[in-house]
């Protein structure tokens, strides 16, 4: 069985490296960011470009492929033979960097046969960052200083082991910032109906999956399209804190490395919830 957390520190310096080109930017006196329109209308900025560049070559480092949102299309043909590859978001949440809301964050996952085994979500602006192994667990650590990068050791010594808290008073749903639908709406109002009071949290990028991971949130439904570096990175963390990320059938797990590489709708809950 391959030792994931060899990679670990390799991805957890690329993700925060990523994370302070993207604040150069970010706080820099270019206000429009270099804004592009990609084919599918989606924005692309000067800082997915530099998170890209930077992570990129941090990863090149080691035995595996890379598929990233800003990198080259990779056809099928090629990719289905890959066995393990790092599926990469350099900057999930370019319309929250844009908003400057801060909302935003660079995602990292390693997956081995289609299943995320390996993640680490960096948030560039609250310097905070989570990260997981199958074999260790999921963690949160704040505060990370950009001048003086912590070593592994030291960052596995002041992290945080995910779940952070359990039992709220009813149903806490988060739900996306900017990427709201009807039929989400729906599937709150159905867990309404259940009788427990619901309290809604917006939220944007990854984050939304790192809520309930940390256990701040009891469920996130997402019924609008995503690929899968919006998941990848957040998925590995979530399962290494006992939740999981299901299809709307809620027991059918996301699959990565697909010949398609959007996701289907799914739903992020603890693998034992009630609800």
């Amino acid at each position: 069985m391959m030792n994931y957390s060899t990679y670990l520190y390799i991805a957890v310096r690329a993700a925060i490296d990523a994370g302070k080109s993207i604040m150069d930017i970010y706080s820099g006196p270019d206000s429009d960011f270099g804004i592009e329109k990609k084919k599918d209308t989606s924005p692309l900025t000067l800082a997915d470009k530099a998170a890209n560049e930077v992570i990129t070559k941090a990863l090149s480092s080691t035995p595996f492929p890379i598929l990233s949102e800003e990198g080259k299309a990779i056809p099928y043909k090629e990719r289905e033979k890959w066995t393990t590859l790092w599926i990469v978001d350099p900057l999930d949440g370019t319309k929250e960097f844009i908003k400057r809301n801060g909302e935003f964050t660079v995602n990292i996952a390693l997956v081995d046969n289609h299943k995320p085994v390996l993640g680490v979500i960096f948030v560039p602006v609250r310097r905070e960052l989570y990260y997981s192994v199958e074999s260790m667990g999921a963690f949160k650590l704040s505060g990370i200083d950009y001048g003086e990068l912590p070593s592994m050791d030291e960052i596995q010594r002041r992290a945080k082991h995910l779940p952070l808290s359990f039992g709220h008073q009813g149903i806490v749903v988060v739900s996306s910032r900017s990427h709201q639908t009807e039929e989400t709406l729906k599937y709150i109002d159905h867990l309404r109906k259940k009788g427990q009071p619901v309290t809604l949290i917006n939220s944007g990028s990854s984050l939304k999956i790192c809520l309930v991971a940390e256990g701040s949130a009891d469920i996130y439904p997402r019924f609008a399209p995503t690929m899968e570096w919006d998941t990848a990175a957040g998925h590995a963390i979530a399962r290494a804190a006992g939740c999981e990320i299901y299809h709307v059938d809620e027991k059918t797990p996301l699959r990565y490395n697909k010949q398609i590489l959007t996701n289907q709708w799914f739903i992020v809950k603890p693998v034992y919830s009630k609800y």
